[in-house]
C-alpha cells in the first residue's frame, strides 16, 4: 500500500481528503470554470448569510467583478455588511427575495444558515439538530422584478445564485421577467422534504428546463450523517442556446 493510500487513509478518519484540484473533480474548480466560460461579470448571490458565498467567490475563485448580497436576518446581515465593507464591488442588502412585496416572519435557526420562511420538516431537523428554530423576526421581502433594473443592466453577463432553505421557487417566481436576462442559475434543492411547501429537485429541474436552461453541474450540500443519504444539493443551470433547443415543427 502506498504512502499516498496511508495518509488518505488517516485524512479521510479525522474528516479530510486529498483530491486532484481540476475542474472535473472538484465543485470548486468547475465553478470557477463556468464563470470564466459564461465571463460572468454579476453574481446575485440571494440567501447570502454572512458572505460565505461571496467570500468563496473572492478567495478561492479569484472573482474579481461585482458580488450582489440579500440577506433577511439582522443578526446575518450585521456580519455581512462587515465582511463586504471595503470591497467597492460588492453590493448588499437586508431583504429577502421572494413572489409578492410584503413583511413577513422568518424562523431563525440555532445554526442560522437554516433560517427559513417556511416550515422546518423532521428529516431536517433529525439529521441536523442545531438546525432547530429558536426564534422568529419579521423580515423585507420583495421581488427581484422589481429591482433588478435598478441593479443589472442588459449587457451584464449574470449568475444567480438562490439559497433560501425551501424558499427557491418563490424566489424564481418572482423573477419572471428578470429571468430573461440571466443565463445562468445555481439552486440549492432538496432531494426529500425539509422544509413544509418546498419544491422539489425534480419538479425545479423541469421548471427551469421550461424556462430553457439546462442543467451543466451538480454539487453535494447537506446529508444525513448517520446514512449518507444526500437530502440537497445545488444544482447550475446554463441558458440553452439556439443550437441546443429541441426542435420544433
Amino acid at each position: 500500500m502506498s504512502i499516498k493510500h496511508n495518509l488518505r487513509k488517516y485524512l479521510w478518519r479525522i474528516g479530510y481528503d486529498i483530491t486532484r484540484f481540476k475542474p472535473s473533480s472538484h465543485s470548486v474548480a468547475r465553478r470557477k470554470q463556468l464563470l470564466d466560460f459564461y465571463n460572468i461579470d454579476t453574481v446575485l448571490d440571494i440567501g447570502a448569510n454572512s458572505g460565505q458565498f461571496a467570500l468563496e467567490l473572492r478567495d478561492d475563485l479569484g472573482y474579481e467583478n461585482k458580488i450582489i448580497s440579500f440577506e433577511p436576518l439582522s443578526s446575518a446581515y450585521n456580519l455581512l455588511y462587515r465582511n463586504a465593507k471595503g470591497d467597492q464591488n460588492w453590493d448588499v442588502f437586508n431583504i429577502a427575495l421572494g413572489d409578492d412585496e410584503e413583511k413577513c416572519e422568518i424562523n431563525i435557526a440555532g445554526n442560522s444558515l437554516s433560517s427559513s420562511l417556511l416550515k422546518m420538516l423532521p428529516a431536517h431537523i433529525n439529521s441536523a439538530p442545531g438546525s432547530a428554530y429558536i426564534d422568529k423576526e419579521i423580515i423585507q421581502v420583495k421581488t427581484l422584478d422589481s429591482i433588478f433594473n435598478s441593479l443589472c443592466t442588459q449587457t451584464n453577463k449574470v449568475y444567480m445564485k438562490i439559497d433560501t432553505q425551501g424558499f427557491e421557487s418563490k424566489v424564481l417566481k418572482g423573477a419572471e421577467n428578470s429571468l430573461k436576462q440571466i443565463d445562468t442559475v445555481q439552486l440549492e434543492m432538496s432531494l426529500v422534504p425539509l422544509y413544509e411547501g418546498e419544491v422539489l429537485f425534480n419538479e425545479m429541474c423541469v421548471f427551469m428546463s421550461d424556462k430553457g436552461y439546462n442543467l451543466v453541474a451538480i454539487e453535494p450540500v447537506f446529508s444525513n450523517p448517520d446514512t449518507g443519504q444526500l437530502l440537497q444539493l445545488d444544482g447550475i443551470f446554463q441558458r440553452l442556446s439556439d443550437d441546443l433547443k429541441p426542435y420544433e415543427e
